[in-house]
């Protein structure tokens, strides 16, 4: 097996720099040797053996089950090359925070294959570990988000970390496959806009399949969609200290059994943006994606369940949320996308049940709308039909708490 590794000045250089546009140099193949380490097999624990693992991946290539992967820096998957990932395969990021993560680029691909019995886990290489060591999995899909202005094509938005580009027009683009998959200890800021989440999920399309994932103690979000219409299946978000899920940018897919526990006492379960208002809506759409079977669990008499501000829809059915401060949050915060002017079509909860929350609803205005929304025009249907989801089910096995 061959792993395309970069020498560290040259990949300290090109991280300060960052890119561009969508070309990355070819890198010269230096392999580096392999160590002897105690860690067992099985169960997402990797092999006896330590590889380390940096720098841009130029051809296809599948790591080895039987190897546990030292992250000593960042990973590019470049140059339309797969990843794949099997089923076993532990990774383990020197905790270096945001300068250590794994960035699949544009027209690359990641094929990650755990099972329910043996996930794919990415941790930290730290002895004494907790949220922030690493920076987490980054995917830049060729999909949509408003940021991106079709009058100019060759203006591609980038990443907050690393300004990798993303985004644009092409149909069905592909970034690949996750199957049980466990990301430990992740996420982080270099500042207040520089940003890394333990899933970051950039302008990825539905083509892209995205099942059983776990997030576990993230610095920053969870989960972030930036734009995209990729759909993401049993999704689950433990320990997050800002928000749990988050989308921006204009993200319109499905999300489909979310289970969400607050342990950190992080900001929001959800936290949920129609565009970053950091720019403007140069595409001139909002997000609006479903979001069917969730439960969101607190911890704080302040917290919030679910967050909707700067011109964003949604459709949320069947959801449970225990033991928060407030529960849904709808905020007229941005002149030109107000939110509550989604309501109902493209805003409404349908069956929800709230267990030992505070204040069920509240509309926060900033522009003295004369007809404010009530708690009866965004929520609809029966609490006796929530049910949340079965995380105890699908979540069993392959999660830690």
């Amino acid at each position: 097996m061959k792993i395309k590794f970069l020498s560290s000045l040259i990949l300290v250089a090109l991280l300060l720099m960052g890119c561009e546009d969508d070309n990355t140099p070819d890198i010269v193949i230096n392999d580096n040797s392999t160590v002897n380490n105690t860690t067992g097999g099985g169960n997402g624990n990797g092999g006896d053996d330590v590889e380390e693992l940096f720098g841009f991946i130029n051809e296809d290539t599948t790591l080895d089950p039987d190897i546990t992967y030292r992250l000593a820096a960042a990973v590019f998957v470049d140059n339309c090359a797969t990843l794949t990932i099997p089923a076993g395969t532990r990774i383990e990021a020197e905790p270096n925070g945001v300068q250590n993560y794994i960035a699949v680029l544009r027209c690359s691909q990641i094929i990650i294959n755990g099972t329910a019995s043996n996930p794919v886990v990415m941790t930290s290489a730290s002895s004494n570990p907790g949220p922030g060591d690493w920076g987490g999995l980054v995917i830049l899909g060729q999909g949509t988000t408003n940021l991106f202005d079709p009058a100019e094509p060759d203006d591609l938005p980038t990443s907050e970390v690393g300004q990798l580009p993303y985004g644009g027009e092409v149909a069905g683009d592909d970034s690949g496959s996750i199957n049980y998959l466990r990301l430990e200890y992740v996420g982080g800021a270099l500042n207040g806009t520089q940003e890394l989440n333990g899933l970051s999920l950039y302008a990825v399309s539905a083509a892209t399949e995205i099942n059983f994932v776990q997030i576990f103690e993230s610095s920053d979000d969870g989960i972030e969609f930036f734009g995209g219409d990729v759909n993401v299946n049993n999704l689950a978000v433990v320990g997050a200290e800002d928000d749990s899920v988050d989308w921006t940018e204009g993200y319109t897919g499905t999300v489909t059994d979310v289970y969400v526990e607050q342990t950190l006492d992080g900001d929001s379960a959800f936290e949920m943006d129609g565009f970053n208002t950091d720019f403007q809506n140069s595409g001139g759409f909002v997000s609006i994606p479903t979001i069917n079977d969730v439960t969101v669990v607190g911890s704080a008499d302040n917290s919030r369940a679910f967050r909707l501000r700067a011109g964003t829809g949604g459709i949320f059915n069947n959801v449970v949320i225990e033991d928060f401060g407030r529960g849904v949050v709808v905020e007229d915060d941005t002149p030109g996308d107000i939110t509550s002017d989604n309501i109902p079509a493209n805003l409404q909860f349908t069956d929800v049940l709230f267990t030992n929350v505070t204040t069920e609803f509240i509309y926060e205005d900033d522009f003295m709308n004369m007809n404010p929304p009530t708690q009866a025009d965004v929520i609809g249907g029966s609490s006796a039909n929530a049910t949340g989801t079965d995380y105890s089910t699908w979540g069993a096995g392959w999660t830690i708490n």
